[in-house]
C-alpha cells in the first residue's frame, strides 16, 4: 500500500522531527501532533494507517487518547512510546486498546521495521490470505473478504489486531495454539512486552466483544499452561 499515512504524536520536538524526518525516508506521509488534544484531531481529520504515540503529553495522556479514539471507533493500528519501562504501562495500553508497545530508546531502523510488519498484517497480508472465505460458527461469521465478523447478524468492532487474532484461531478450531504462536502469527516479530501480557490483553477484548459472559467464554477458551483455542 503505497504512501501509508503515520501520526506521531510527540511532545518533543527534537524526537519529533528526527523521527518524522527518518519515517518521510522511508517513503511513508507523516503528520505529528504534539499534544494529546491536537492528536485527537488530527487522527479524526487525518484518517491515518497508523498512530505512533508517545504516553508523556503535556495536557492529556497517551492513555487518555487511546481511550478516547478507540471509544470512537477509530481501529487503524496504535503503538505506544515510552521512556518509562514499567510492567503497569505496557498493561494498561493493552487494556485501553494499544495493538504494540515499544520503549525509549529504541532504533529507529527496527522501529520502521515494526510499522512496517503491522502495516502489512493490518492491510495488505491480512487482505490478499483472507480473499474469498468465510468461517461460520453457530452465531458467528468471519467474513474474510470483507475483513468484519457478525454476530447474530450484527456486525462487531474489532482492530485489525483483534481480527487477526480471532481469524488464526478460528481457522484452527478445537486445536490449542500457544502464546508463542499466536505472536508470530499475529503480530510477526516479537513484542517488547512478551507474548503472555500481549496475547492476553488482546483476548479479553476479544471476548469482551464476542461473549456473552465474558468471564465465562463460549468460544475463546483458555487452556492453562498452553495458551488458548477457538471452540466451535
Amino acid at each position: 500500500m503505497p504512501n501509508e499515512r503515520i501520526l506521531v504524536v510527540e511532545d518533543d520536538r527534537a524526537v519529533a522531527r528526527g523521527l518524522a524526518y527518518g519515517l518521510r525516508t522511508e517513503g511513508f506521509e507523516v503528520s505529528v501532533a504534539r499534544t494529546g488534544n491536537e492528536a485527537l484531531d488530527l487522527a479524526r481529520s487525518g484518517d491515518p494507517h497508523l498512530i505512533l504515540l508517545d504516553i508523556r503529553l503535556p495536557d492529556i495522556d497517551g492513555f487518555t487518547v487511546c481511550r478516547q479514539l478507540r471509544d470512537e471507533g477509530f481501529r487503524q493500528p496504535i503503538v505506544m512510546l515510552t521512556a518509562r519501562d514499567e510492567e503497569v504501562d505496557k498493561v494498561l495500553g493493552l487494556e485501553l486498546g494499544a495493538d504494540d508497545y515499544v520503549v525509549k530508546p529504541y532504533s529507529l531502523r527496527e522501529l520502521i521495521s515494526r510499522i512496517r510488519a503491522m502495516l502489512r498484517r493490518a492491510y495488505g497480508e491480512l487482505a490478499a490470505q483472507a480473499a474469498g472465505g468465510r468461517l461460520r460458527y453457530g452465531e458467528i461469521e468471519i467474513d474474510l473478504e470483507k475483513l468484519r465478523v457478525l454476530r447474530r447478524g450484527e456486525p462487531i468492532d474489532l482492530t485489525p489486531t483483534e481480527f487477526r487474532l480471532l481469524r488464526t484461531l478460528a481457522s484452527r478450531p478445537g486445536r490449542p495454539i500457544s502464546r508463542e504462536t499466536l505472536i508470530e502469527d499475529v503480530w510477526g516479530y516479537a513484542s517488547d512486552i512478551g507474548s503472555t501480557r500481549t496475547v492476553d490483553a488482546h483476548v479479553r477484548h476479544l471476548r469482551q466483544a464476542l461473549e456473552d459472559d465474558p468471564a465465562n467464554p463460549r468460544w475463546v477458551v483458555t487452556l492453562r499452561g498452553v495458551g488458548y483455542k477457538f471452540e466451535p
